[in-house]
């Protein structure tokens, strides 16, 4: 059965020291950031007209306000047991100066400044009367309360005595919504704000998407593998069995050679559409010699004149270099089937970090994504490695369609 005790002992428990501890190590960290920040700014202003001295003082506050941050979630997970998310690092953009000034500029680091500046001094001045001051207060008032009652003060002692019951009641409750406050205004300044945790979502979806975009391809290029080294082989072996069967064995009854040249024309077909759904799903010579063979590949093969132009002087990664492949062969196919066209113009070339393809038709035009499957099949496998894709199909044509996919 619960006691009285039992429901007011947590009062005084360990966590209520915790956060005596808390506010009291939150003073010395405080006026540390506080004499550092205002005194960088001070030195900024003062020597403005070095014009270096400001940047040196706005490097280092870009480097110390980040330190005075650990320190202040170190000391929120080590008494409070909370753990506060650090803020994400802004990206490199390759300019030391203009990264310096993203980094002045960012939101993030004025939430920072504004806890170190204004609620760390606050909440810690507060915090410090409110616990260490009224503990101290809360003993000398239990020490004069004992000593006044040795001394024969009767109800004079009562007085003090009273007053240290109080704050020895009172303190742990202000202990708690003290630091209740303070946690809440360090998540808000010192953690990732709400468009920093979308940002990070955005990157994790994209860091999965790519994995499995990945995960796919590789085992397209399996069963590639398997059917080409397998089931393939096993087709051309029974074709040329049959090719044997039908060239040699003439005599036999003509029923029985119907049976063979069929048999025979069946394996050859067979074996022509299951190399069709080999390269359909990845071609080897994509692997082995790139862009540039597998493309040439595809316009030997179309139905109509295709002029190919490749220029990529570095490979991009597997995943890209097949989702360009299927994009050029979807257009080739979408033309061969809707444009009307007497020819194509495919271009591809890469410029740094972009993979640039190009595919130019002289048909009827009229193209709209949202009315074909096809051109959707395109903003798909384009959309999946975050790449962008444009269509421009005026009615009478020409159609060219422009895809640019990140290589990295």
């Amino acid at each position: 059965m619960t006691t009285p005790w039992d429901r007011i002992r947590g009062h005084w428990s360990t966590r209520t020291w915790l956060r005596t501890i808390h506010v009291t190590a939150g003073v010395p960290i405080a006026l540390l950031a506080a004499e550092t920040i205002v005194g960088l700014a001070a030195l900024s202003i003062v020597l403005i007209w070095t014009v270096i001295v400001p940047l040196i003082a706005l490097l280092v506050l870009t480097r110390i306000v980040p330190l005075l941050t650990w320190l202040q979630r170190a000391r929120f997970a080590a008494f409070l047991d909370q753990d506060i998310p650090p803020v994400p690092r802004l990206p490199w953009v390759g300019n030391p100066l203009r990264q310096l000034l993203l980094e002045a500029r960012s939101r993030s680091m004025w939430r920072q400044i504004a806890y170190h500046l204004v609620v760390a001094p606050l909440v810690g001045g507060v915090g410090f009367v409110g616990g260490v001051v009224s503990w101290s207060a809360c003993l000398v008032a239990a020490v004069v309360a004992v000593q006044l009652q040795m001394a024969g003060g009767g109800w004079i002692a009562a007085l003090p005595a009273a007053g240290a019951l109080l704050l020895f009641v009172a303190v742990p409750w202000l202990l708690r919504g003290i630091t209740a406050l303070d946690a809440v205004a360090a998540r808000s300044l010192l953690g990732p704000s709400r468009n920093d945790e979308l940002a990070r979502r955005v990157e994790t979806l994209r860091e999965s998407r790519a994995e499995v975009v990945e995960a796919a391809d590789a085992e397209r290029r399996r069963i590639e593998r398997d059917l080409h080294d397998g089931t393939q082989q096993r087709l051309v072996s029974l074709a040329l069995n049959l090719g044997m069967a039908r060239a040699t064995l003439t005599d036999l009854p003509e029923p029985a050679r119907q049976v063979i040249v069929r048999s025979h024309d069946d394996a050859k077909q067979a074996l022509k559409e299951l190399r069709d759904v080999v390269q359909g799903l990845h071609p080897a010579v994509l692997n082995d010699q790139g862009l540039d063979a597998a493309l040439s590949g595809l316009a030997a093969r179309a139905p109509f004149p295709v002029r190919l132009s490749v220029d990529v002087s570095e490979r991009a990664s597997p995943v890209v270099e097949a989702v360009a492949f299927f994009v050029v062969s979807e257009a080739l196919t979408n033309i061969a089937k809707h444009a009307r066209a007497s020819g194509a113009d495919v271009t591809v070339r890469r410029d740094g970090d972009v993979l640039r393809l190009v595919v130019r038709d002289d048909g009827r035009g009229g193209a709209e994504p949202s009315k074909g499957s096809g051109l959707r099949g395109l903003a798909q496998r384009t959309g999946s490695v975050d790449g962008t894709l444009r269509i421009e199909s005026p009615s009478g044509g020409p159609t060219t369609i422009e895809v640019e996919l990140p290589c990295v």
